[in-house]
């Protein structure tokens, strides 16, 4: 089997707040159904040292959310984002020792399975991402299908 590897960068959101064309235009709210799985993730020592170094003792308020977001070259990229712990049901929560992750269970069957670890390079190191659902990845490491 073939593992393809992405690289993603995390960041902090402050505020969580989302509009469409600057708040100025409209969109009709879309259903689909979606499948839910248990998602299974395993997150590496150096991952969780680096996420620790992240939160900055904020473990208590904030979570890592790891999501699947359309685009890229490739039709999805991973997204990762320290947030304050969203008020929601539609999560999946995953906890190792103090870091708790969420995903959403919209994203559940493109990642469960994921390996998150840390990688601390001369090129400028990041969060790499296994992913054993993907079928390809493009080449700039950041975006799968």
């Amino acid at each position: 089997m073939t593992m393809l590897v992405a690289t993603v960068q995390i960041q902090r959101v402050l505020a969580l707040c989302m509009s469409i064309l600057g708040g100025e235009g409209f969109s009709l709210p879309v259903v689909s159904k979606i499948d839910v799985v248990d998602v299974d993730i395993e997150l590496t020592e150096t991952a969780k040292a680096a996420l620790s170094a992240s939160m900055s003792g904020e473990e208590d308020t904030h979570v890592l959310l790891i999501s699947a977001q359309s685009g890229g070259c490739s039709g999805y990229m991973y997204d990762m984002a320290i947030v304050e712990e969203p008020d929601n049901s539609g999560f999946q929560k995953i906890q190792f020792d103090r870091i708790r992750i969420f995903i959403h269970n919209k994203d559940s069957t493109m990642l469960n399975g994921i390996r998150v670890d840390y990688k601390d390079s001369l090129m400028g190191g990041g969060f790499q991402i296994e992913n054993p659902n993907a079928s390809k990845s493009c080449g700039c490491g950041q975006s799968f299908s």
